[in-house]
């Protein structure tokens, strides 16, 4: 479908305002209600394929069944030339993912006004039977007033009273907003959105997702087994009764969350008038669950640390003293050449680059994720690739794409060398301490070739992104064979 398509006899193709793996989605005037609405559209590619097609039409069932003011409205769907499409509402803003990247973390009681607004709407749908499994800020859309909608219902399923999640073993998502039960394939309820929520209200508290790694695997596995990091540490301005609500929404086990989306919204509302208001009361002091049974325990999501035994106490204690002699013969044989990079802050040795996630804030956050680490596995015979375009970003009104790769630290980079196979595209370097933004421009815009050297300027980031602005010339695609600092 291109820009100017009539679907259905009614609506009007305008402008294509995102695209992703799935689908695409496109800004339409319908002519029978002459207003504009949002057309999703699945791709071209998928219309033969039955699993998707009865996944894009359970999507319209589902939120067509919803009508609340915070869940983007189902109109109409329908079918054009084998293609299937939704018609949704048109809500004129951007996501929540983006007001995130262009501002940093929110003021305290406007992240509270937007928690509570997502699970207002998440709570209708829970009333409904469904579990959304995809909430992210992405997934959430402002409108004019700056009223927040939650949308993309796209693997919602039903919930089965007596068995939770009808469907298990399969793993759906978005690693940076994945419960541990999603992560690991298990049945997932209501407090599976709980969760996901509970980690987009960390993000607009702090500007960072709680978890990060370099790939899929890493983040959900962080998600499964890491300690969950407190909204204190990163925003000491915030209330502690706060901070307490969304570590309970990021326990480990759902039976430790809030039991239900409703609960999770009241407390949420309570916090809100207690920072607009400044009066506290008995009730800030119970937000934590109650202690289970050892028993009960047992049975919760991961696995409980082991107390070390004395050979492993022996063992690491050879390990430390091992290291602490490394440590002084490389300190004395660095031929007086300064201390280390860890004890300076300066980096003196090669940086190794690690494929870490694709980047793509202005389409459905995927871009050929699984392929990350082909960029940098210094074989120049791979590569990490955009999706193909059927027209350049400029017609598709869309800033950009990109692959971000991690130097494993704080480092300072000084350049970074990019080779690929599909030459003529045009890019720059950004950076940031987080995969998934906010990054900042640290170099300047050029053409790529076979290979090309981007010389950078306040460059001391972990996260380092190869941001494409067009595609070659000849090609739908661009290739980024191999990405090496210096």
């Amino acid at each position: 479908m291109m820009v100017g398509d009539l679907l259905a006899g009614r609506y009007e193709l305008e402008d294509l305002v995102g695209a992703g793996g799935m689908s695409s989605v496109y800004r339409a005037y319908d002519r029978v209600l002459e207003r504009r609405v949002a057309l999703k559209v699945l791709h071209q590619r998928f219309s033969d394929d039955d699993e998707y097609v009865q996944r894009f039409l359970r999507e319209a069932r589902t939120v067509a069944s919803l009508s609340h003011p915070n869940v983007v409205t189902v109109i109409d769907r329908g079918e054009h030339a084998g293609q299937q499409f939704i018609v949704f509402e048109y809500v004129d803003g951007d996501n929540l993912k983006r007001l995130i990247e262009q501002n940093g973390p929110a003021p305290v009681e406007r992240a509270l006004e937007l928690a509570i607004q997502i699970a207002r709407g998440l709570g209708a749908a829970h009333e409904r039977g469904l579990v959304h499994r995809d909430v992210k800020p992405q997934n959430v859309l402002l409108n004019g007033d700056g009223r927040a909608k939650v949308t993309d219902f796209g693997i919602a399923r039903e919930i089965d009273v007596q068995q939770g999640m009808t469907q298990t073993g399969t793993v759906l998502g978005t690693s940076d907003y994945i419960s541990p039960e999603q992560a690991q394939g298990r049945r997932v309820d209501e407090h599976t959105d709980v969760y996901s929520l509970g980690v987009v209200l960390y993000e607009l508290l702090t500007g960072e997702v709680p978890f990060t790694g370099d790939n899929f695997v890493a983040v959900a596995m962080a998600h499964i087994n890491e300690p969950t990091p407190s909204v204190l540490d990163k925003r000491p301005d915030a209330p502690p009764r706060v901070a307490a609500a969304v570590e309970r929404a990021l326990a480990k086990d759902p039976d430790d969350r809030w039991p239900t989306m409703t609960a999770f919204r009241r407390e949420l509302e309570e916090c809100l008038h207690e920072v607009r208001t400044g009066e506290t009361g008995a009730a800030t002091m119970v937000l934590t669950p109650p202690r289970r049974s050892r028993g009960e325990r047992r049975r919760s999501v991961g696995r409980r640390p082991r107390r070390p035994t004395l050979p492993s106490l022996l063992v690491l204690a050879g390990l430390v003293v091992l290291a602490i002699a490394l440590g002084i013969v490389l300190t004395r044989g660095g031929g007086g050449h300064g201390p280390s990079r860890a004890g300076a802050g300066t980096n003196t040795s090669p940086i190794t680059l690690h494929g870490s996630t694709a980047y793509d804030p202005y389409g459905d956050g995927h871009e050929d994720n699984p392929a990350v680490g082909q960029a940098t596995d210094g074989n120049p015979q791979t590569y990490w690739s955009t999706e193909h375009y059927r027209a350049s970003f400029a017609e598709l009104h869309k800033p950009g794409v990109g692959l971000v790769v991690d130097a494993g630290g704080t480092a300072t980079v000084h350049s970074i060398t990019v080779s690929t196979d599909t030459p003529g595209f045009t890019a720059a370097i950004r950076a940031g301490n987080s995969p998934t933004g906010p990054f900042h421009d640290v170099s300047g815009s050029q053409t790529v070739e076979s290979r090309t050297t981007f010389q950078l300027s306040n460059a001391h980031d972990r996260y380092y992104v190869v941001w494409i602005t067009s595609l070659p010339p000849a090609s739908d695609t661009a290739h980024v064979n191999e990405v090496t600092a210096g």
